[in-house]
């Protein structure tokens, strides 16, 4: 069997189908976040919370992470959209690439304090709830880099080298056609997805909560993060001489590492309940009730076996581990 010397570009970037034009990179971004959406409504519910709450966060980080997310790369690719000969009104098409992931985690971020208010679940708890999906919506989205042919690294003459045309805008001036280049997208999306492995192995172990686990992500995140953006050669914003996506992604890791610190100090015992205080799971108060427990329990009986079936799935997933530590927080911080 003879081993591909290179990674091709895809020929497509979209699917036409009549007047409507489907974009593989915003479908990698889809894709991504109903996966990361599914996993973390489990592992909010496993955990007590309520499901159908994720719904909530979903729509405020995904908005505000979109703008975020657009605003950043803007900002970090000036040039691009203001100047001689150039369409500021590209900005809103963020549908042909250019958005950034740490404008995303900060949009986002805002959306999901939004969404904490209102549903009444712990910023932090969701935050680290929120983790193993992330990374997968990371790599996933990253595969619409590819559809894209861009974000990619300098020129390499290993065997996964990418194919990127000659004629394509970031392509560097002064090197031949036919140079293959460091396929950065995929780096970040296997890291990311290594990422999932050792984070879910700790998880196990530790048992990481009220946000150490999220900072633990960042550390992660902006060791690979830092490394593939060091490699890549598309004009971007400098700052100190250093590309600001590393300078990013050095924050991150240095906001990780300080988010733990001040976790640990601040909460020494386990997370009791993933709810603020004074708030809790809305089935609480209809299963507390033991009219209405038995009525919710005993609907099958007329022929409607939807809220038996969410019922016992509620209770599948409750906490089952003693919290006489937990027991003992106080603390009314998010």
């Amino acid at each position: 069997m003879i081993l591909p010397l290179s990674i091709p570009s895809p020929d497509m970037q979209f699917l036409q189908i009549g007047p409507l034009r489907i974009y593989f990179y915003a479908l990698c971004i889809i894709v991504g976040i109903v996966l990361a959406a599914i996993w973390t409504a489990r592992r909010i519910g496993q955990r007590g919370g309520e499901r159908g709450a994720v719904f909530d966060f979903l729509v405020w980080s995904l908005v505000l992470g979109i703008v975020g997310a657009r605003l950043y790369h803007v900002v970090t690719h000036w040039g691009d959209y203001f100047g001689a000969g150039k369409n500021p009104m590209e900005i809103l098409a963020f549908w042909n690439g250019g958005i950034a992931i740490f404008g995303a985690l900060i949009g986002g971020g805002i959306g999901v304090l939004i969404a904490s208010r209102i549903s009444g679940i712990r910023f932090w708890s969701f935050a680290d709830a929120l983790v193993p999906g992330l990374l997968l919506a990371q790599a996933v989205g990253r595969l619409g880099n590819w559809f894209n042919h861009e974000l990619f690294g300098g020129p390499t003459t290993l065997p996964w080298g990418l194919e990127i045309e000659s004629t394509n805008p970031a392509f560097p001036i002064g090197l031949p056609e036919g140079t293959l280049f460091h396929p950065t997208f995929l780096y970040e999306a296997l890291w990311n997805l290594l990422g999932i492995v050792v984070l879910l192995a700790i998880e196990r172990k530790l048992r990481p909560r009220w946000g150490t686990f999220f900072a633990m992500y960042l550390v992660w995140y902006g060791i690979g993060r830092a490394f593939t953006e060091s490699l890549r050669v598309d004009p971007s914003l400098l700052f100190l001489g250093i590309r600001t996506n590393v300078l990013a992604a050095l924050l991150a890791i240095v906001a990780g590492i300080v988010i733990y610190i001040v976790q640990r100090k601040r909460h020494v015992g386990l997370e009791s309940s993933v709810y603020l205080p004074g708030r809790s799971n809305p089935l609480d108060s209809i299963l507390s009730d033991t009219a209405n427990r038995d009525e919710y329990f005993h609907v099958i009986d007329r022929g409607d076996a939807a809220p038996v079936a969410e019922a016992e799935t509620v209770a599948d997933d409750a906490p089952a581990d003693p919290d006489p530590a937990g027991a003992t927080e106080t603390s009314k911080s998010l």
